[in-house]
C-alpha cells in the first residue's frame, strides 16, 4: 500500500453488467496518474468481468467460511479465484441493515487474511452515541475486535453522517483518527459522504490516509476530483 488510499463502494450499483464496464472503464482512464492506490469495489456479480489497469479490485463482504452449505455466501478463497486482492468488512450497512455483530465481522477479517487478502475494517458509531458523547468508547470496542496486521487498513465512518445532511467537522474527524491510530496504529480512511465540495477540505485533516467513497464513486468524474484532492 504505497501512499494515501482512494476506494470506491458501488454497493449494489449499478443495475446491469453494460453499465458496470463502462462505469469501470471510465473510471479507469479518469484515475490515470494520480498517486495513489485506488481500489474499486463493485457488486459480486462484476467482479470476474473487470480487469482494470491501475486499480486493484475488490468485495464489499466476505462469508468467514471456505467452503460449505451457506447458500448465498461468498468465501475468501472464492474471491481470490476471480481477481480480488481486498475485501471490506463491517461496513456500517451490514452492520445497521443486516445486523452483524463485532464477532461475526472480527471473523470475517480473520478468515479474509488467511486466504491472502487485504482487509478494509468499518468501525464508527450511530447518532445517539455521538450526542451522549460515548464516540470514542463505541469505537473503542469495536477496535477491540480489529485483527491488528499490516494487511489491514480501518475505515471510520460517522454513521450519522452518511446520507443524512449532516457532516462530521474536521475537528471532529481528526480526534476519532488519531484515536484510532493511537489504539490499532493501522492507516484510517475516511468514509462520511466524502464528495468533489468537501474532498480538499477532508484531505487536510491529519491522520486521513485516504477515503472510502460511496455515491460519488458511481460519477466518474467527480471520483477525479476526490482523487486529485487527497494527491495534493
Amino acid at each position: 500500500m504505497e501512499g494515501r488510499i482512494l476506494a470506491a463502494n458501488w454497493k449494489m450499483n449499478p443495475p446491469t453488467k453494460e453499465e458496470a464496464l463502462k462505469l469501470a472503464a471510465e473510471m479507469e482512464g479518469l484515475l490515470e496518474g494520480l498517486p495513489l492506490t485506488k481500489l474499486l469495489f463493485p457488486p459480486f456479480v462484476y467482479l470476474p468481468l473487470l480487469k482494470l489497469r491501475g486499480i486493484e479490485l475488490g468485495a464489499q463482504d466476505v462469508f468467514y467460511e471456505e467452503k460449505g452449505a451457506f447458500t448465498g455466501e461468498v468465501s475468501p478463497l472464492m474471491l481470490k479465484s476471480v481477481g480480488a486482492t481486498w475485501v471490506i468488512v463491517g461496513h456500517s450497512e451490514r452492520r445497521n441493515v443486516i445486523g452483524e455483530t463485532d464477532e461475526i465481522v472480527r471473523r470475517k477479517a480473520e478468515a479474509a487474511l488467511k486466504a491472502g487478502l487485504r482487509v478494509i475494517y468499518c468501525v464508527g458509531e450511530k447518532l445517539p452515541d455521538r450526542e451522549a458523547g460515548r464516540h470514542l468508547q463505541v469505537v473503542e470496542e469495536q477496535l477491540s475486535y480489529v485483527p491488528v496486521s499490516e494487511n489491514v487498513v480501518v475505515a471510520y465512518e460517522p454513521v450519522w453522517a452518511i446520507g443524512t445532511g449532516r457532516n462530521a467537522t474536521p475537528e471532529q474527524i481528526e480526534e476519532m483518527h488519531a484515536f484510532i491510530k493511537a489504539k490499532v496504529g493501522l492507516k484510517v480512511l475516511y468514509g462520511g459522504s466524502v464528495k468533489e465540495r468537501n474532498a480538499r477540505e477532508l484531505a487536510a485533516v491529519p491522520n486521513v490516509d485516504g477515503f472510502l467513497v460511496g455515491g460519488a464513486s458511481l460519477r466518474p468524474r467527480e471520483f477525479r476530483k476526490i482523487g486529485e484532492a487527497l494527491a495534493e
